[in-house]
């Protein structure tokens, strides 16, 4: 059974970055996407980025956030720049799915929060 264990959210001014950290064990399907999620409070679960053998960003982050894929750590990274007050969400680790819909990924982390303040 995969496990997935986020690490590095946190809280910083509009403008500022921050580095997600997604270590992940017990997972081998290669066929399949692993990347970034976030569920802000009251909204649904959206898609942030994901990497297989491309990589697929969601609109509202491009050219801010960077996905990458360390395979000798068995690590994934989201870097955050440029972060605004609406990226602040709960942000999720998942592995086993397609693109950037939450609804196929099969495993999931805990989850870390990310709040930015204007």
């Amino acid at each position: 059974e995969a496990q997935l264990v986020e690490s590095g959210g946190g809280s910083v001014q509009a403008g500022g970055s921050l580095r997600l950290s997604c270590e992940v064990s017990g997972y081998t399907d290669s066929n399949r996407y692993m990347g970034w999620f976030r569920q802000a409070a009251g909204k649904a679960r959206e898609g942030v980025a994901v990497i297989k053998d491309g990589i697929m960003y969601a609109d509202s982050v491009k050219g801010r956030f960077t996905i990458s894929k360390d395979n000798a750590k068995n690590t994934l990274y989201l870097q955050m720049n440029s972060l605004k007050p609406e990226d602040s969400a709960m942000y999720y680790c998942a592995a086993g799915g397609l693109w950037l819909l939450p609804n196929t990924y099969k495993y999931w982390g805990q989850g870390t929060q990310v709040t930015v303040s204007s």
